[in-house]
């Protein structure tokens, strides 16, 4: 090869080399950059934690209980002690993450975890206690998932956020690039009143639609059931609609009893 070429060729692949190395550099998601905390607006509606974009992460109309409950995967159910504003105050955050990279979902609550003890001084122990729960697992029939398509890589803004879209009559989750273990996080999370412990042994991340009717049992009973519903409850769409199964019954859960904790002074 003539050394004119060569060096092209070696510059080229110098080049295409440094640029992989870059995009595959993620950031250090030890702490969000800056975050706001404020009250939520009394008449503020719904709850959630999610990304808005890939640097900015939003928790609207929190309580410190369920914000504890999402930083540490567990149910609100699994979080005890703290004076009475715990539940009763409400709280809006807003923070920018580290990079133009969207966190992972684990690496969101890391950041979340760190603000909790920053912001809120909190600090608590663990306690093992049995308590009622949900056991995922898969159904007698075997699982009907499928393997995801999603690249998590394709955008910054990586696959879409695994939430809840509610409406009077139905109750859709749009899951892309989903594990297992997320899925019984965001059950026991939103709309089940139980810790939610994953049993299926499914290690792969999956793509699916769930669709259900919503009813008393069901976030507290804020969404009742409609009087000629065409979908089925959560309890059945799970297991005809994914080949999974949601069982009642009692197990040990690593519960959080909080020591102290105080409200964030300012912003």
């Amino acid at each position: 090869m003539p050394l004119r070429v060569k060096l092209v060729v070696t510059a080229f692949m110098a080049v295409a080399l440094g640029a992989s190395a870059q995009t595959a550099v993620r950031p250090q998601f030890d702490a969000f950059e800056v975050a706001t905390i404020k009250p939520a607006d009394s008449d503020a509606r719904g709850r959630w934690i999610r990304m808005q974009s890939a640097d900015r992460f939003e928790a609207h109309n929190h309580a410190v209980r369920t914000l504890i409950a999402a930083a540490y995967n567990l149910n609100p159910r699994a979080v005890s002690g703290g004076p009475s504003w715990v539940d009763s105050e409400h709280w809006d955050i807003l923070a920018k993450t580290p990079g133009d990279v969207r966190p992972t979902l684990d690496e969101q609550m890391s950041m979340l975890r760190q603000l909790l003890s920053e912001r809120f001084g909190l600090t608590f122990h663990r306690q093992p206690k049995q308590l009622p729960v949900y056991t995922l697992t898969i159904a007698r029939g075997g699982s009907k998932l499928k393997e995801s398509t999603v690249s998590p890589d394709a955008t910054p803004d990586g696959p879409p956020p695994l939430v809840f879209i509610l409406t009077p009559t139905v109750v859709s989750l749009p899951a892309r690039y989903s594990s297992m273990s997320e899925f019984a996080s965001v059950l026991q999370r939103s709309p089940l009143d139980r810790p939610v412990v994953d049993q299926t042994g499914l290690s792969g991340r999956y793509d699916f639609d769930l669709e259900f009717a919503p009813d008393e049992r069901l976030w507290g009973g804020i969404l009742p059931q409609p009087e000629n519903p065409d979908k089925p409850d959560l309890f059945k769409a799970v297991q005809e609609q994914l080949g999974l199964q949601l069982k009642a019954t009692t197990g040990p859960v690593n519960t959080i009893v909080i020591d102290s904790i105080e409200k964030p002074s300012g912003n």
